[in-house]
């Protein structure tokens, strides 16, 4: 009979807190945008700004479409996003040369100016969580692979 009470404690619960994956993104996830939110406060950018002008620092300028594929949001989350931007100074918006049905995001002078302040934003965030960099690349990787998965699961 103790053998078998020994097992029943054994037996993980498939349904603990402290197992699930999503528990431990949804907590890593806040945990480590809190660490941006005063680095980026000084530039006037929130997080999803952040990912927006990553997007087009990459290039610029690109279509409202391929922001949203690029960062994975629909148009109802962009939009907001990329107004606030825009009323920043940070970009402008305006139909395509080529398609006048596509609306075109391009970076002012102002916005690619930023570039340069932002650039010490990743290093800081490595030093804030005292990781070492090695294992960020390894998580990035996995987080990606998780990414791919995910959409896989959700388109298959």
């Amino acid at each position: 009979m103790a053998a078998s009470t020994a097992r029943r404690r054994e037996t993980v619960d498939p349904l603990a807190l402290e197992r699930q994956v999503c528990f431990a993104l949804s907590i890593a996830s806040r945990s480590v945008l809190s660490l941006y939110r005063p680095l980026l406060e000084p530039l006037g950018l929130t997080h999803p700004q952040y990912l927006v002008m990553l997007a087009l620092w990459e290039q610029s300028p690109q279509s409202v479409k391929q922001i949203g594929r690029s960062l994975a949001l629909d148009s109802a989350t962009l939009s907001p996003l990329l107004k606030r931007l825009e009323a920043s100074g940070y970009i402008t918006r305006g139909r395509s040369a080529n398609d006048e049905r596509q609306l075109d995001v391009t970076l002012t002078v102002t916005g690619r100016a930023l570039r340069t302040h932002a650039l010490k934003i990743p290093p800081a965030i490595v030093a804030r969580l005292g990781v070492p960099i090695e294992e960020l690349e390894s998580l990035h990787g996995t987080l990606t692979h998780v990414i791919d998965a995910a959409r896989a699961a959700d388109h298959g």
